[in-house]
């Protein structure tokens, strides 16, 4: 087993539905016609991508907008535990060369975990199993 995918020796059964990262949510508020299929779909995120969601948003002088994507997302928002958190610091530590964020690294695993996809346009998990990768 190539060492990238020892993280992923867990993934359950698939279900329907997507683990929406940030920049997946960032992509559909934004009109991108390539994620326009999934706005509809079952979906997961967490807090921590609510908060970069929220924090972009302010970051870009969009606050009412900001406010808009919390009210709208915040309700598909799904907990972790700590063994999450224990296999997404593993996973940093694994994919220490690419530039990969402790959210995204919890968001992938809590997607495993979930039994759904990570959907992102994030080029450090395009080749990684688990990912729906839309640009």
């Amino acid at each position: 087993m190539r060492q990238e995918e020892s993280f992923t020796t867990d993934l359950q059964e698939k279900r329907q539905g997507f683990f929406f990262d940030s920049y997946a949510l960032f992509e559909i508020i934004k009109g991108n016609p390539n994620y326009r299929k999934y706005a509809s779909c079952d979906m997961a995120t967490s807090k921590l991508n609510i908060f970069e969601l929220f924090h972009g948003f302010l970051r870009d002088k969009q606050e009412e907008l900001a406010e808009t994507a919390i009210e709208r997302y915040y309700p598909y928002v799904v907990d972790f535990d700590d063994d999450v958190i224990r296999e997404a610091a593993r996973m940093k530590l694994v994919l220490n060369k690419r530039n990969v964020s402790m959210v995204d690294c919890i968001g992938y695993i809590l997607s495993i975990k979930l039994g759904i996809k990570f959907l992102t346009g994030d080029k450090e998990f395009e080749n990684l199993k688990n990912v729906e990768f839309v640009k």
